[in-house]
Protein backbone atom coordinates (compact mmCIF):
# COMPACT_ATOMS: atom_id res chain seq x y z
CA UNK A 1 0.00 0.00 0.00
CA UNK A 2 1.49 3.60 -1.02
CA UNK A 3 1.25 5.67 2.41
CA UNK A 4 0.18 9.29 1.54
CA UNK A 5 3.06 12.41 2.84
CA UNK A 6 1.88 14.70 4.80
CA UNK A 7 3.42 17.87 5.55
CA UNK A 8 2.32 20.02 8.38
CA UNK A 9 2.87 23.12 10.33
CA UNK A 10 2.16 24.56 13.99
CA UNK A 11 1.86 27.55 15.50
CA UNK A 12 1.49 27.33 19.33
CA UNK A 13 0.70 29.66 21.83
CA UNK A 14 -0.95 31.94 19.24
CA UNK A 15 -2.58 34.95 21.60
CA UNK A 16 -5.97 34.62 19.63
CA UNK A 17 -8.91 33.21 20.51
CA UNK A 18 -9.34 29.48 19.19
CA UNK A 19 -13.29 30.59 18.88
CA UNK A 20 -11.97 32.90 15.75
CA UNK A 21 -9.48 30.15 14.50
CA UNK A 22 -11.62 27.76 14.20
CA UNK A 23 -13.82 29.79 11.19
CA UNK A 24 -10.98 30.01 9.24
CA UNK A 25 -9.60 26.53 9.60
CA UNK A 26 -13.57 25.66 8.28
CA UNK A 27 -13.36 27.42 5.40
CA UNK A 28 -9.95 26.23 3.84
CA UNK A 29 -10.13 22.34 5.26
CA UNK A 30 -10.28 20.23 1.89
CA UNK A 31 -8.94 23.43 -0.64
CA UNK A 32 -6.39 23.53 -3.03
CA UNK A 33 -3.23 25.76 -1.09
CA UNK A 34 -3.56 28.48 -3.97
CA UNK A 35 -7.45 28.92 -2.96
CA UNK A 36 -6.82 28.73 0.39
CA UNK A 37 -4.37 31.72 0.51
CA UNK A 38 -7.04 33.83 -1.78
CA UNK A 39 -9.48 33.56 0.59
CA UNK A 40 -7.36 34.26 3.25
CA UNK A 41 -5.96 37.08 1.83
CA UNK A 42 -9.35 38.37 0.95
CA UNK A 43 -10.87 37.81 4.24
CA UNK A 44 -11.37 40.24 6.92
CA UNK A 45 -10.93 37.87 10.07
CA UNK A 46 -8.66 38.51 12.98
CA UNK A 47 -6.87 35.02 12.24
CA UNK A 48 -6.18 35.43 8.68
CA UNK A 49 -3.09 36.51 9.10
CA UNK A 50 -1.95 33.93 11.82
CA UNK A 51 -3.49 31.02 9.56
CA UNK A 52 -1.71 32.38 6.24
CA UNK A 53 1.69 32.10 7.75
CA UNK A 54 1.13 29.09 9.28
CA UNK A 55 0.08 27.58 5.70
CA UNK A 56 2.87 29.09 3.81
CA UNK A 57 5.69 27.06 6.26
CA UNK A 58 3.34 23.97 5.55
CA UNK A 59 3.37 24.26 2.15
CA UNK A 60 7.38 25.13 2.31
CA UNK A 61 7.66 22.06 4.65
CA UNK A 62 6.29 19.87 1.79
CA UNK A 63 8.16 21.15 -0.81
CA UNK A 64 11.38 21.42 0.87
CA UNK A 65 11.22 18.52 2.98
CA UNK A 66 9.43 16.26 1.31
CA UNK A 67 9.99 16.58 -2.38
CA UNK A 68 6.17 17.27 -3.33
CA UNK A 69 5.33 18.93 -6.12
CA UNK A 70 3.58 23.07 -4.71
CA UNK A 71 1.00 23.08 -7.75
CA UNK A 72 -0.65 20.03 -6.51
CA UNK A 73 -1.03 20.60 -2.61
CA UNK A 74 -3.71 21.00 -0.98
CA UNK A 75 -5.12 21.49 2.85
CA UNK A 76 -5.93 18.02 4.14
CA UNK A 77 -6.15 18.50 8.02
CA UNK A 78 -6.59 21.58 9.94
CA UNK A 79 -7.32 22.47 13.54
CA UNK A 80 -7.00 24.71 16.44
CA UNK A 81 -6.73 23.69 19.93
CA UNK A 82 -6.67 26.02 22.95
CA UNK A 83 -3.48 26.83 24.81
CA UNK A 84 -3.08 28.07 28.48
CA UNK A 85 -5.24 31.27 29.20
CA UNK A 86 -3.66 34.11 30.59
CA UNK A 87 -5.65 35.52 33.57
CA UNK A 88 -5.73 39.66 34.05
CA UNK A 89 -8.20 41.88 35.97
CA UNK A 90 -9.86 44.33 35.65
CA UNK A 91 -11.01 46.73 38.66
CA UNK A 92 -14.39 47.07 39.28
CA UNK A 93 -16.17 49.19 41.87
CA UNK A 94 -16.00 48.83 45.63
CA UNK A 95 -12.75 47.31 45.17
CA UNK A 96 -13.52 44.23 43.62
CA UNK A 97 -11.75 42.50 40.65
CA UNK A 98 -13.27 41.25 37.36
CA UNK A 99 -11.13 38.53 35.74
CA UNK A 100 -10.25 38.82 31.68
CA UNK A 101 -8.97 35.80 30.54
CA UNK A 102 -6.94 36.27 27.15
CA UNK A 103 -6.93 32.99 25.62
CA UNK A 104 -4.22 31.08 23.39
CA UNK A 105 -4.43 28.90 20.46
CA UNK A 106 -2.75 25.91 19.03
CA UNK A 107 -2.86 25.87 15.31
CA UNK A 108 -1.86 22.90 13.03
CA UNK A 109 -2.43 22.54 9.01
CA UNK A 110 -1.20 19.91 7.10
CA UNK A 111 -0.87 19.70 3.85
CA UNK A 112 -0.74 16.68 0.94
CA UNK A 113 -0.40 16.15 -2.69
CA UNK A 114 -3.69 15.29 -4.99
CA UNK A 115 -3.03 11.93 -6.94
Amino acid sequence: MDEKKIARAEHKYARISPRKVEIICNMIRGKDVKLAEALMQNTPKAGCELMLKVLKSAAANAENNFEMDPEKLYVCETYVGAGPILKRGMPRAQGRMYRINKRTSHIMIAVAERD
